[in-house]
């Protein structure tokens, strides 16, 4: 049967003894850390898939643009100096949009294509367009106004649209 002693014995004993002579607890089982119902593994996995998936997704925009990363590198080696300002400003596109949409600009119809691959930045009204074009060929002085154009373009500039086309 049980350890404990009958109730007569336990007559005119102290409180730590009646303490000793209690039968000791019994732990409950160890419940389970599994999901009881089939649908929290199923939103455990839907969870992990969409963890997977992020993952994924920001990796391959990190790979994406590592040419801005690049283009930032160079732009910050160049400067404020127009005709490596330019050069960087090429390279970046270059490796931002197919080589046929980019190679064959210059002049007014590469700051149009600037402008227009950047909304909002407004090269094509400024004076800093002269100082663009005119940087691989003539010397110009320093222009930091520049620098800080040609960053905003290439932390900026989204990718045409199929509609929109690359050549104007």
């Amino acid at each position: 049967m049980s350890d404990t002693p009958p109730p007569d014995a336990l007559d005119g004993l102290s409180l730590p003894e009646l303490f000793d002579a209690l039968a000791p607890i019994t732990p409950p089982p160890a419940i389970s850390m599994m999901p009881q119902t089939p649908a929290w593994a199923v939103l455990g996995l839907a969870l992990l898939g969409g963890l997977i998936f992020g993952g994924m997704h920001v990796r391959r925009r990190h790979a994406a643009n590592a040419y801005r990363r690049a283009g930032l590198a160079a732009l910050s080696a160049a400067g404020s100096d127009p005709a490596a300002i330019s050069t960087v400003l090429r390279r970046t596109a270059l490796a931002a949009f197919p080589r046929d949409a980019v190679a064959g600009l210059h002049g007014t119809d590469w700051v149009t294509f600037l402008d227009r691959t950047a909304p909002g930045l407004g090269l094509a009204q400024s004076p800093l367009a002269e100082v663009l074009l005119a940087g691989p060929y003539a010397a110009q002085p320093p222009s930091t106004d520049l620098a800080a154009l040609a960053k905003r373009w290439i932390e900026t500039h989204r990718p045409l649209g199929p509609a929109e086309g690359a050549a104007s």
